[in-house]
């Protein structure tokens, strides 16, 4: 990671949005205003003792400098949440990244429809109020397992004030449940669909939206859906470096990097955020990322390296 292009962001706001979300309002330590952000971005926030997370930008922060965002509580996670939720303090000072990433909004579409899955709804949020403001038509599909769960409840009803249409889903009876492909099936043909949420809700968007035209299907997810590849048995080749590394079983090609002191910028460690997308030279890569086009991936051209590894017994990066 190159520490020159991070921004130094302090709490300066906490709040609970629903039972298990935490909404974290960061600005910069200097007083300065940090970069705009297209809606659907996130960024890469580097915490004490957990290492570096992405999180989607809800918003702005109050004071119009910083940034806004939702965490969700997961027991099961990598610890980032975990510190957020128990560990966070006002005041507490941390790096984030520059925001990024390619989940982006076509803003000249004739219509949106948003799908939204618990915290999914954080990327989204910004891509209503974008839409507000050019005054063209959206409608958001949010389902949640109860009411008390339901995040950004305020903000998505004030959104919907201003020109948006939402529906709303509970898994526990409370409401009707989320019948995700009707939804997509009811969508015209130049509306253009998002969807963020839990993978399972993912798969069955993708799913629905395979015969819809080209480009008018968008999804990010939280995690990888297939595991990295870690059967190791090749070499990589470091065509800058000039050095040979062999990986072996039960490491990633990223763990072996590392190992070796070589400087890859990284984040997630999943195959889902981007970061470290390195350029490939020569060799065939074993693809477990969702983050890659399936053009992309079929171009050999570049990989993540955090989770793929190689079909071939070498593999020449660009590093």
């Amino acid at each position: 990671m190159n520490r020159s292009s991070l921004l130094q962001a302090a709490i300066r706001g906490m709040w609970l949005e629903g039972s298990s979300v935490v909404c974290v309002e960061l600005a910069p330590t200097d007083g300065t205003r940090w970069p705009d952000f297209a809606p659907g971005a996130h960024v890469d926030v580097h915490l004490p003792d957990a290492g570096a997370r992405s999180y989607s930008l809800v918003g702005r922060s109050r004071c119009g400098g910083g940034y806004r965002l939702g965490v969700k509580r997961e027991e099961g996670g990598r610890g980032g949440s975990r510190w957020l939720h128990d560990v966070a303090r006002l005041g507490m000072a941390f790096d984030i990244s520059e925001p990024k990433g390619d989940f982006s909004l076509v803003e000249q579409a004739a219509s949106s429809v948003f799908i939204a899955g618990g915290i999914g709804i954080t990327p989204l949020l910004p891509m209503m109020a974008r839409l507000n403001e050019l005054a063209r038509p959206w409608e958001l599909h949010y389902a949640a397992a109860r009411p008390a769960e339901m995040a950004f409840r305020e903000e998505v009803d004030s959104l919907a004030c201003d020109g948006g249409q939402v529906h709303l889903y509970f898994s526990d009876g409370a409401a009707c449940r989320l019948d995700l492909a009707s939804v997509v099936r009811a969508a015209g043909e130049r509306a253009h669909l998002y969807c963020c949420g839990p993978a399972r809700m993912i798969d069955a968007f993708v799913q629905a939206g395979a015969g819809r035209p080209a480009g008018t299907v968008h999804f990010e997810r939280f995690a990888a859906d297939q595991a990295a590849a870690t059967d190791g048995g090749f070499t990589l080749e470091l065509a800058r470096d000039g050095r040979k590394l062999a990986v072996p079983a039960g490491k990633t090609v990223l763990d072996v990097l590392l190992d070796a002191g070589v400087d890859v910028p990284y984040s997630c460690g999943q195959g889902v955020c981007g970061s470290c997308e390195t350029r490939v030279l020569a060799g065939e890569p074993d693809h477990r990322d969702c983050f890659l086009s399936d053009g992309e991936r079929a171009a050999n051209t570049s990989m993540l390296v955090c989770c793929s590894g190689s079909r071939s017994a070498r593999l020449v990066l660009d590093l």
